[in-house]
């Protein structure tokens, strides 16, 4: 299984990239651009077509992909039917749309895969069947339940393992975990719950015990509920695959904010010998591992792994969408930041009655490029090092 789950995120990741090179390919033919190479992979070619004017293959090390548009640069040389097709040619606009297109699309890809999961696998989580009905409310972990103990008031008014509960003081809720935090601010206050039993409605009213948490008196039913597969409705999934993807691309914003920091650490690990930390940087070798285990183990469900495995390749999709937007060449985000400079320079020259400039000739940041590249190469080396002689490893 193990194998299956490496080669179903070799397939994933592969996918992504092909998508993201079709949208730099799609908007660049749109904008008459001419598009000479789509390839997945780097180095020794192994397969390609010819298709029009476009070139499109494999390449023997799986390790990306790219789109190559003539005139990246003023100073390609270019036969004379081609110069007007340049990329350097096109508006500002049309440049940012075909640098922003691939980045867009791994967006695209994490919330449709959010999607996915919320309204057709399911999510595990408490749900609000009752699993167990407590003998009484401990007021301390250690307290064995006696004839003294605080009454669990869910053993008082009946309610049974099995019971589902389907509404409190009259309003449903989709998530337990909204249903706790109305138990947990009722503490020694009356609730009408309504419980479903053999597919009957049966309202009750109890009355919360109370117990002390971090100095804190919350209410207590004494229930514990089963976990489980849940979906949801195609209007709350896309709202919750809406707010589940922003909620990743900050945590991605706020790791590449902290990438830095983490390097020492990584390297400590790496050659140290000391743990590595989850929630630490990871390589694709990582990640790959992290898909093996996952549908290798017992203790998930097939629906669980499925589960897993969709929220591993949206993330990923969705970090990667945010790193490629860093304005640092030879990203695309680099790429969008010189379109812009391009822009505000045509912008100024406007405003001053003087003609439209020249293209910013991105060949001489190539010193910028190759330091970025460098570092870009020798983090790589450090995580694939790291995922291979001291890899994450998880907790199942």
């Amino acid at each position: 299984m193990a194998i299956i789950g490496v080669l179903a995120f070799v397939v994933a990741l592969l996918l992504s990239v092909m998508i993201h090179e079709a949208g730099h390919y799609l908007t660049a033919k749109k904008f008459g651009m001419k598009v000479t190479e789509f390839f997945l992979g780097f180095g020794q070619k192994i397969w390609s077509t010819q298709r029009g004017e476009t070139e499109f293959g494999i390449k023997a090390i799986p390790a990306g992909g790219y789109c190559r548009i003539v005139g990246m640069s003023p100073r390609e040389e270019l036969s004379q039917a081609d110069q007007d097709r340049a990329f350097v040619k096109a508006g500002v606009g049309q440049r940012l749309i075909v640098l922003g297109a691939g980045s867009f699309l791994h967006f695209v890809i994490g919330f449709v895969l959010l999607l996915t999961l919320f309204i057709s696998v399911g999510v595990t989580s408490v749900t609000s069947t009752v699993e167990q009905v407590s003998e009484c409310i401990p007021q301390k972990v250690s307290e064995v339940c006696t004839a003294k103990s605080t009454p669990s008031p869910a053993k008082n008014v009946g309610i049974l393992a099995g019971d589902k509960i389907i509404r409190v003081d009259g309003k449903s809720y989709q998530d337990w975990s909204d249903v706790v935090a109305v138990i947990r601010a009722s503490a020694g206050k009356e609730l009408n719950i309504t419980i479903e039993r053999n597919g009957a409605p049966i309202d009750i009213a109890v009355t919360l015990a109370s117990r002390e948490v971090n100095g804190k008196v919350i209410g207590v039913l004494g229930v514990v509920n089963k976990v489980g597969t849940i979906t949801y409705g195609p209007v709350d999934s896309v709202a919750r695959a809406g707010k589940f993807t922003g909620e990743i691309l900050k945590n991605s914003a706020t790791s590449l904010v902290s990438l830095p920091t983490k390097i020492p650490n990584l390297i400590s690990q790496t050659f140290g010998g000391e743990k590595r930390d989850p929630e630490g940087l990871v390589g694709v070798v990582g990640v790959a591992r992290v898909s093996g285990e996952t549908a290798d183990t017992d203790a998930l469900t097939l629906r669980e792994k499925i589960a897993t495995f969709i929220l591993i390749i949206a993330s990923l999709n969705l970090f990667v969408g945010m790193f490629n937007l860093l304005p640092l060449l030879p990203l695309d985000g680099g790429h969008m930041a010189v379109a812009i400079v391009d822009g505000v320079r045509s912008f100024i020259a406007r405003k001053r009655g003087r003609g439209k400039p020249a293209p910013f000739d991105v060949e001489l940041l190539a010193p910028i490029t190759m330091v970025v590249f460098v570092l870009m190469a020798a983090l790589s080396i450090l995580l694939l090092t790291a995922d291979i002689f001291n890899p994450i490893r998880m907790n199942f």
